[in-house]
Protein backbone atom coordinates (compact mmCIF):
# COMPACT_ATOMS: atom_id res chain seq x y z
CA UNK A 1 0.00 0.00 0.00
CA UNK A 2 1.33 3.45 -0.89
CA UNK A 3 2.15 6.04 1.74
CA UNK A 4 -0.89 8.11 0.70
CA UNK A 5 -3.10 5.03 0.96
CA UNK A 6 -1.83 4.35 4.48
CA UNK A 7 -2.48 7.95 5.51
CA UNK A 8 -6.02 7.84 4.10
CA UNK A 9 -6.66 4.54 5.87
CA UNK A 10 -5.42 6.02 9.16
CA UNK A 11 -7.61 9.11 8.70
CA UNK A 12 -10.67 6.97 7.91
CA UNK A 13 -10.06 4.80 10.98
CA UNK A 14 -9.65 7.91 13.14
CA UNK A 15 -12.89 9.42 11.83
CA UNK A 16 -14.73 6.15 12.45
CA UNK A 17 -13.43 6.02 16.00
CA UNK A 18 -14.40 9.66 16.57
CA UNK A 19 -17.93 8.87 15.31
CA UNK A 20 -18.18 5.95 17.73
CA UNK A 21 -17.05 8.17 20.61
CA UNK A 22 -19.52 10.85 19.53
CA UNK A 23 -22.45 8.40 19.63
CA UNK A 24 -21.39 7.20 23.08
CA UNK A 25 -20.98 10.73 24.45
CA UNK A 26 -24.26 12.05 23.02
CA UNK A 27 -26.28 9.09 24.23
CA UNK A 28 -24.59 8.83 27.60
CA UNK A 29 -25.02 12.55 28.27
CA UNK A 30 -28.70 12.19 27.48
CA UNK A 31 -28.86 9.13 29.73
CA UNK A 32 -27.25 10.93 32.64
CA UNK A 33 -29.57 13.94 32.24
CA UNK A 34 -32.60 11.62 32.13
CA UNK A 35 -31.37 9.53 35.06
CA UNK A 36 -31.12 12.64 37.21
CA UNK A 37 -34.71 13.57 36.45
CA UNK A 38 -36.28 10.10 36.49
CA UNK A 39 -37.36 8.87 39.92
CA UNK A 40 -36.01 5.43 40.59
CA UNK A 41 -33.45 5.54 37.78
CA UNK A 42 -30.20 4.07 39.01
CA UNK A 43 -27.15 4.44 36.78
CA UNK A 44 -25.21 1.96 38.93
CA UNK A 45 -27.46 -0.95 37.92
CA UNK A 46 -27.57 -0.18 34.19
CA UNK A 47 -25.54 -1.94 31.54
CA UNK A 48 -22.63 0.38 30.80
CA UNK A 49 -21.06 1.24 27.47
CA UNK A 50 -18.18 -1.09 26.71
CA UNK A 51 -19.83 -4.13 28.32
CA UNK A 52 -20.82 -7.16 26.29
CA UNK A 53 -24.54 -6.94 25.51
CA UNK A 54 -26.45 -9.82 27.13
CA UNK A 55 -27.59 -12.32 24.51
CA UNK A 56 -31.26 -13.11 24.05
CA UNK A 57 -33.57 -15.04 21.77
CA UNK A 58 -37.08 -13.73 21.02
CA UNK A 59 -39.78 -14.11 18.38
CA UNK A 60 -40.95 -11.31 16.14
CA UNK A 61 -44.59 -10.61 15.29
CA UNK A 62 -44.49 -13.31 12.58
CA UNK A 63 -42.96 -15.98 14.83
CA UNK A 64 -39.42 -15.73 13.42
CA UNK A 65 -36.71 -16.17 16.05
CA UNK A 66 -34.07 -13.48 16.51
CA UNK A 67 -30.90 -14.14 18.50
CA UNK A 68 -28.75 -11.13 19.34
CA UNK A 69 -25.45 -13.04 19.14
CA UNK A 70 -26.30 -14.02 15.54
CA UNK A 71 -26.27 -10.32 14.65
CA UNK A 72 -22.56 -9.91 15.44
CA UNK A 73 -20.93 -7.90 12.68
CA UNK A 74 -23.92 -5.54 12.55
CA UNK A 75 -24.72 -2.31 14.39
CA UNK A 76 -27.86 -3.04 16.44
CA UNK A 77 -30.23 -0.36 17.71
CA UNK A 78 -32.11 -2.05 20.56
CA UNK A 79 -35.15 -0.31 22.02
CA UNK A 80 -37.24 -1.63 24.93
CA UNK A 81 -40.77 -0.26 25.00
CA UNK A 82 -44.45 -1.06 25.68
CA UNK A 83 -47.76 -0.07 24.12
CA UNK A 84 -49.03 1.28 27.47
CA UNK A 85 -46.03 3.62 27.84
CA UNK A 86 -46.73 7.23 26.64
CA UNK A 87 -43.01 8.19 26.32
CA UNK A 88 -42.45 5.02 24.28
CA UNK A 89 -45.26 5.93 21.92
CA UNK A 90 -43.83 9.47 21.72
CA UNK A 91 -40.44 8.28 20.45
CA UNK A 92 -41.62 5.50 18.11
CA UNK A 93 -42.03 7.74 15.03
CA UNK A 94 -38.40 8.85 15.39
CA UNK A 95 -37.32 5.20 15.56
CA UNK A 96 -39.28 4.61 12.35
CA UNK A 97 -37.51 7.59 10.76
CA UNK A 98 -34.13 6.22 11.91
CA UNK A 99 -35.00 2.79 10.52
CA UNK A 100 -36.14 4.31 7.23
CA UNK A 101 -32.89 6.30 6.98
CA UNK A 102 -30.77 3.13 7.27
CA UNK A 103 -33.19 0.50 5.90
CA UNK A 104 -31.04 -0.21 2.85
CA UNK A 105 -27.86 -0.67 4.89
CA UNK A 106 -27.45 -4.37 5.72
CA UNK A 107 -25.04 -3.48 8.54
CA UNK A 108 -27.72 -1.70 10.61
CA UNK A 109 -30.50 -3.50 12.48
CA UNK A 110 -33.37 -2.05 14.53
CA UNK A 111 -34.92 -4.30 17.17
CA UNK A 112 -37.83 -2.90 19.18
CA UNK A 113 -38.51 -5.25 22.08
CA UNK A 114 -42.05 -5.02 23.43
CA UNK A 115 -42.14 -5.53 27.18
CA UNK A 116 -45.94 -5.80 27.18
CA UNK A 117 -46.98 -8.59 29.58
CA UNK A 118 -49.95 -9.22 27.29
CA UNK A 119 -48.63 -9.15 23.70
CA UNK A 120 -52.04 -9.13 21.96
CA UNK A 121 -52.22 -5.34 21.43
CA UNK A 122 -48.70 -5.10 19.98
CA UNK A 123 -49.36 -6.20 16.35
CA UNK A 124 -52.41 -3.91 16.05
CA UNK A 125 -50.46 -0.95 17.47
CA UNK A 126 -47.56 -1.53 15.05
CA UNK A 127 -49.88 -1.95 12.05
CA UNK A 128 -52.03 1.06 12.96
CA UNK A 129 -48.93 3.29 13.08
CA UNK A 130 -47.31 1.84 9.95
CA UNK A 131 -44.09 0.97 11.76
CA UNK A 132 -41.91 -1.30 9.62
CA UNK A 133 -38.92 -2.01 11.86
CA UNK A 134 -38.53 -5.41 13.56
CA UNK A 135 -40.63 -5.81 16.70
CA UNK A 136 -39.85 -8.61 19.14
CA UNK A 137 -42.12 -9.88 21.90
CA UNK A 138 -40.82 -10.26 25.46
CA UNK A 139 -43.86 -10.78 27.71
CA UNK A 140 -41.70 -12.33 30.44
CA UNK A 141 -39.43 -9.24 30.50
CA UNK A 142 -36.30 -11.38 30.02
CA UNK A 143 -34.46 -8.71 28.03
CA UNK A 144 -35.48 -5.95 30.44
CA UNK A 145 -34.13 -7.99 33.34
CA UNK A 146 -30.90 -8.95 31.52
CA UNK A 147 -30.24 -5.29 30.66
CA UNK A 148 -31.24 -3.99 34.13
CA UNK A 149 -33.84 -1.73 32.55
CA UNK A 150 -35.13 0.76 35.13
CA UNK A 151 -37.92 2.29 33.04
CA UNK A 152 -39.31 2.46 29.55
CA UNK A 153 -38.26 3.35 26.99
CA UNK A 154 -34.58 2.46 27.12
CA UNK A 155 -32.34 2.17 24.08
CA UNK A 156 -28.95 0.63 23.43
CA UNK A 157 -26.59 0.89 20.49
CA UNK A 158 -24.63 -2.34 20.18
CA UNK A 159 -21.45 -2.45 18.13
CA UNK A 160 -20.31 -5.06 15.65
CA UNK A 161 -18.37 -6.86 18.38
CA UNK A 162 -21.48 -7.29 20.54
CA UNK A 163 -20.47 -4.60 23.02
CA UNK A 164 -22.70 -1.73 24.07
CA UNK A 165 -21.58 1.51 22.45
CA UNK A 166 -24.24 3.71 24.06
CA UNK A 167 -27.26 3.52 26.36
CA UNK A 168 -30.10 6.03 26.72
CA UNK A 169 -32.89 6.07 29.29
CA UNK A 170 -36.13 7.78 28.32
CA UNK A 171 -37.60 9.02 25.04
CA UNK A 172 -35.33 10.61 22.48
CA UNK A 173 -35.51 12.04 18.97
CA UNK A 174 -33.60 9.30 17.16
CA UNK A 175 -34.15 11.02 13.82
CA UNK A 176 -32.06 14.06 14.67
CA UNK A 177 -29.17 14.87 12.33
CA UNK A 178 -26.38 14.42 14.90
CA UNK A 179 -27.48 10.89 15.78
CA UNK A 180 -27.85 9.92 12.12
CA UNK A 181 -24.40 11.31 11.37
CA UNK A 182 -22.80 9.51 14.33
CA UNK A 183 -24.47 6.23 13.36
CA UNK A 184 -23.27 6.63 9.77
CA UNK A 185 -19.72 6.99 11.09
CA UNK A 186 -20.18 3.95 13.32
CA UNK A 187 -21.51 1.87 10.42
CA UNK A 188 -18.61 2.97 8.18
CA UNK A 189 -16.06 1.93 10.84
CA UNK A 190 -15.59 -1.72 9.90
CA UNK A 191 -14.08 -4.09 12.48
CA UNK A 192 -10.84 -5.75 11.36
Amino acid sequence: MSRDGKILTAIAAGLGFMGLVFVAVVLLLGRNRQALSTPGANADTSIAAGKLAPDFQLKDLNGHIYTLSKLRGHIVFLNLWATWCPPCREEMPSIQALYHEFAKDPDFVVLAVSEDAEPKPVPAYIKHNNFTFTVLLDPANKVGDAYNVSGLPESFVIGRDGRIVAHHIGPYDWANHDIRSALEDLIKAKVG
